[in-house]
């Protein structure tokens, strides 16, 4: 898991199937949400603070959080709001 720190969304994403988590510490799904991505084996996963990249969170029209962009080759395929469940997370990257 990588948390974005000064650098562009853009230049962290690979080709890999990559997760964006955006969350906020304060956030209690969020942590929730963290903990199951970080049970992942089958994603790279990168976290974006919300409170310290709004406007890469208001750029992306983050309304609500947890908020998780999946993206394969470095484009958007999928997107969801609120926490799931590992397996639930799994579920959707196997629709993929």
């Amino acid at each position: 898991m990588k948390i974005l720190e000064n650098e562009n969304l853009e230049d962290v994403l690979t080709n890999d199937l990559t997760l964006v988590d955006y969350y906020a510490d304060w956030c209690a799904p969020c942590r929730m949400l963290s903990e199951e991505l970080n049970k992942l084996d089958s994603a790279k996963v990168i976290k974006v603070n919300t409170d310290l990249y709004q406007d890469l969170s208001r750029s992306k029209g983050v309304m609500s959080i947890p908020y998780v962009e999946i993206y394969k080759d470095k484009e958007l395929i999928n997107t969801f709001t609120g926490f799931k469940t590992k397996t639930e997370i799994d579920k959707i990257l196997k629709e993929i």
